[in-house]
């Protein structure tokens, strides 16, 4: 017949193992949720600032070429088909730049990208080669100018995006840095509450046989 004292011992020792079962069953449920938001956190590292970095260089590219053509750099070139050819540019310029519109934006990437948006579909559209160069007065230095004040504001734009996609980048790193450092403490709570599961089972079970002996 069990004694009153081992059969306390034993229901405390069952109570104890039960409490850390559930808080190993916790621990694992938190260890998923972390493995998933560093997940998410490497995808919007990737989607929202690697891959939209790639558009900024494209739209810089694209932009630096229409600034050619508008100040005439290429001697061999055949401007007599520069407005179809800027165009084309500014045509893929608005591609990539709805391609950006797709990614999760901050308020200021929506801010700096709307003007540029305006800056490329009011400002930089030329219809006729006239307003840059004609036979009897040669460039229009007055119209270029103004072209290539609309272009520095466009590339202003474009370079405080980019410093943005190293800000959040950065805030991103971060972020996966501390849900690391969570996971690795939760990883050592975890090995404390295995210890003191082993100590109550060895507590329940082997001091069990001692005292029947």
């Amino acid at each position: 017949m069990q004694k009153p004292a081992f059969k306390k011992r034993k229901i405390t020792a069952l109570v104890v193992i039960g409490l850390l079962m559930l808080l190993i069953y916790g621990k694992n449920l938190t260890e998923r949720q972390a493995f998933k938001d560093i997940s998410s956190t490497f995808k919007e590292v990737y989607n929202d600032r690697l891959v939209v970095e790639g558009y900024i260089f494209r739209i810089s590219e694209n932009l630096f070429r229409i600034q050619k053509l508008v100040d005439h750099c290429d001697i061999n070139y055949d401007y007599s088909k520069v407005v179809n050819e800027i165009a084309e540019r500014e045509k893929d310029i608005m591609a990539i730049v709805e391609a950006f519109e797709k990614t999760n934006l901050t308020e200021r990437e929506n801010q700096y990208l709307t003007d540029f948006r305006s800056i490329i579909e009011n400002d930089l559209q030329i219809k006729n080669y006239s307003l840059l160069y004609s036979d009897s007065s040669g460039v229009n230095m007055e119209q270029v100018q103004l072209y290539d004040q609309k272009i520095s504001k466009a590339q202003q734009d474009l370079d405080n995006l980019s410093k943005i996609q190293l800000e959040e980048g950065e805030k991103l790193i971060n972020k996966a840095s501390i849900i690391i450092n969570r996971s690795q403490i939760w990883s050592q709570f975890e090995v404390a509450l295995l210890i003191i599961l082993a100590l109550a089972v060895y507590f329940l079970l082997f001091r069990k046989k001692r005292a029947n002996n």
